[in-house]
């Protein structure tokens, strides 16, 4: 790779920086939103070098008799043919940025471990209860009280397919950090037929009776009364309460 091209290749990966991080969300299909101004900080910068390279390269004289005096030698400042490939990231940064995780990933992923309370808060008298599904598993599994029982419960995520059982998943995909460690929280739905897979919906219904609710053994899961797709939020790897409906 010739010094112009590696020059072409920091305008590019700063350029594709700015587009995913500043001039739109892509960045949030692969890092959480805290981590935005450290990309924009990285383009910036890449943008700059690559200027600066430019700018050098082309304030420089040109080569002269003495600068090819190692003319039978070998030049080995120039970079192996396989660095050519770090175009593509930084191409598809601009032009073909790869899709947000779904379905196929959280049917991969680790699942997320849901943390143990020491106690519950009342739940408001809303009605359908809006819930994160981190929330709602917590309630059937650890809530002695047993506060969901018979409650309309209304959440939102996209749909997983069961896989051979049959049926589907309502899922969220949450970061920690990146996509690198991203974990999976998923209630069984019950009902009506899967969505397409991918398909972002708001789902309400009852809890499902499997299990004694309030322990371990109660299933996560929802006897759906009613979906309806929705559009992808913006940040879509946390794992948020859903609008109450209007």
């Amino acid at each position: 790779m010739k010094r112009h091209a590696q020059v072409l290749l920091l305008v590019l990966t700063g350029l594709g920086l700015l587009h995913a991080a500043l001039f739109s969300d892509l960045c949030l299909r692969y890092v959480k939103e805290g981590l935005r101004p450290l990309l924009i900080a990285s383009g910036v910068l890449l943008l700059l070098l690559g200027v600066a390279g430019a700018a050098l390269d082309r304030a420089a004289p040109e080569a002269g008799p003495h600068a090819h005096a190692h003319a039978h030698g070998h030049d080995h400042s120039a970079a192996p043919r396989i660095a050519w490939l770090l175009f593509l990231p930084a191409l598809s940064l601009l032009l073909y940025a790869p899709p947000a995780l779904g379905a196929y990933t959280a049917s991969h992923a680790n699942s997320k471990a849901v943390p143990k309370e020491q106690r519950f808060d009342p739940l408001p008298a809303t009605v359908p209860l809006p819930m994160t599904l981190t929330d709602f598993t917590a309630r059937v599994q650890q809530d002695r009280e047993q506060a969901v029982r018979g409650r309309s419960i209304r959440m939102t995520g996209f749909v997983t397919p069961a896989g051979r059982a049959g049926g589907w998943y309502l899922t969220r995909i949450i970061f920690t950090c990146c996509a690198a460690d991203s974990q999976s929280v998923k209630v069984r739905m019950y009902g009506p037929p899967a969505l397409p897979a991918n398909t972002w919906v708001a789902v309400t219904g009852t809890w499902h009776p499997t299990g004694a609710l309030g322990t371990k053994s109660a299933t996560a899961a929802l006897d759906v009364h009613r979906t309806e797709p929705i559009s992808p939020p913006v940040n879509a790897y946390t794992d948020d309460l859903p609008l109450t409906p209007s």
